[in-house]
């Protein structure tokens, strides 16, 4: 049994969902940080600052925030998010909750970690637009209400770079969780927790298989080393009408990345957690209901054709992962000087 699970104890384990047929495990209250990036709460605090910010964006219209909404799911509820110019990009906005948990970010893991993740965007010509780092950090450095902040997060005289905004907004992502979920309650003992029929579906999700790949607190894979990920080919099992429907074979995945034949189609495993605040489903968005994304999955991963009945059971098993979100008060931004407008 892993470390997490450990962490619950067996008799409870055992108890209410030892029989299920898997390693069920709960969400952790706190996400791991790195050693050279310490969460504190004024670091917490200004990365709050940069994610709601939109002068980032080459534009000033578009933040972290606008595709990663978190007064809701986490995204935005579009196939493909919205960037500067009214430009539409190619994947799905991942949830940035409970993201600190991932091992690698980004549908394809190009990122090792949250503070490479959160470089990418500025720079991407699609989504913040920004021609290169440097020119939004000296934006930030332009608005003098900001350079306090930087010094409480960083010590006296914290300076403003690519590497301290980056930080910081890191370190705000790694608060962003969700424990105590229905599921997460019921492993702990509370037999309660779940309904007859989201039982049932906890059973079905462990007999049909989905738990080989969702597994661990998170339901995105085994406990991994930050940076190494955990990917899988998706779809895997091509004679069903899914693949054409939804157009599962249009984007190579994590070979668009690296170039190699064998990322062909390969994908980062994602969270299955939240799932009810987070449609549409897939790096593409085009799957609009929970019950047929796991058709969708039993179909193309396990070469299993689930009943109406059996998507319904699993589907409303995780309905049960949604957890509890932490309230999330609106930063108040320091002002935009005048002559950052010329």
């Amino acid at each position: 049994m892993s470390k997490l699970a450990k962490m619950v104890p067996a008799a409870m384990i055992l108890g209410c969902a030892g029989a299920m047929g898997a390693d069920w495990q709960t969400l952790p209250l706190h996400a791991p940080a790195p050693a050279d990036n310490p969460t504190t709460p004024a670091k917490v605090e200004l990365g709050k600052m940069l994610f709601f910010d939109p002068r980032l964006s080459s534009t000033g219209t578009v933040s972290c925030f606008s595709c990663h909404n978190v007064m809701e799911g986490g995204d935005d509820h579009r196939p493909t998010s919205i960037g500067v110019h009214g430009q539409l990009g190619g994947r799905n906005a991942p949830t940035v909750w409970n993201a600190a948990f991932q091992s690698v970010q980004f549908w394809d893991g190009r990122a090792a970690s949250l503070e490479a993740q959160a470089k990418g965007p500025i720079v991407n010509p699609i989504e913040m637009g920004m021609p290169k780092l440097d020119l939004a950090v000296d934006r930030i450095k332009r608005i003098p209400g900001y350079q306090p902040f930087f010094e409480r997060a960083f010590g006296q005289g914290g300076q403003v770079t690519a590497d301290t905004i980056a930080m910081s907004i890191a370190a705000y992502e790694r608060t962003l969780i969700t424990p105590n979920s229905p599921y997460d309650r019921f492993v702990q003992g509370d037999k309660q927790a779940l309904d007859a029929r989201q039982q049932r579906g906890m059973q079905a999700f462990a007999d049909v298989g989905c738990a080989s790949c969702h597994a661990g607190a998170n339901f995105s894979g085994p406990p991994m080393p930050a940076g190494s990920g955990f990917f899988m080919k998706f779809p895997t099992y091509l004679d069903n009408p899914y693949v054409a429907q939804y157009h599962l074979l249009d984007d190579g995945g994590r070979a668009v990345q690296t170039g190699k034949a064998q990322d062909q189609n390969v994908w980062r495993v994602p969270t299955l957690r939240n799932l009810t605040y987070t449609a549409p489903y897939f790096h593409n968005g085009l799957v609009k209901s929970l019950p047929e994304a796991v058709k969708v999955m039993a179909a193309t991963q396990l070469n299993k054709k689930l009943s109406d009945a059996q998507a319904a059971d699993i589907a409303a098993f995780l309905n049960g992962l949604d957890g509890q979100f932490p309230e999330q008060a609106m930063p108040r931004l320091p002002p935009t000087p005048g002559d950052l407008l010329e």
